[in-house]
Parts: structure tokens; C-alpha cells; sequence
């Protein structure tokens, strides 16, 4: 699933993303420490995994996921 991010918090580590859709997903710290990044803008496309119905990882479009 990809997105775009609406918000970021860089001393908390989250922040949010908007789908294609609209629909608002907000991410915790341990989502973007799963996917390997140190920062993220406001803009940027990011690939998304979820864990049922919270994001577990967030990393940008032109990484691979992390295999589960």
C-alpha cells in the first residue's frame, strides 16, 4: 500500500499518512523505525505494511518492504 505523508514529527518519530483515497493513517515510532529511514517531508511517497489495521512499517516508495 503506498501514501503520501501529511505530517511528521522528527523528535517523536510520527507522524501521518493520506492514501490515494483520502483516508488519514497515523504512524507511531516503531513504524518508522521498522522501515529504515531517519527522516521523512511532508509530500513524500512512502510504502506502507500493515499489521491489521494499525501501520507496522513505513519506508519510501522506492525501498523493498521488509519481508515478514
Amino acid at each position: 500500500m503506498q501514501g503520501t505523508v501529511k505530517d511528521f514529527d522528527a523528535a517523536a518519530r510520527t507522524g501521518s499518512v493520506l492514501l490515494d483515497d483520502g483516508t488519514e493513517l497515523p504512524f507511531g515510532a516503531d513504524a518508522f523505525a521498522a522501515g529504515g529511514l531517519r527522516l521523512l517531508r511532508f509530500g513524500q511517497r512512502v510504502n506502507l505494511a500493515m499489521d491489521g489495521d494499525r501501520v507496522a512499517v513505513v519506508t519510501l516508495s522506492t525501498f523493498p518492504l521488509p519481508e515478514s
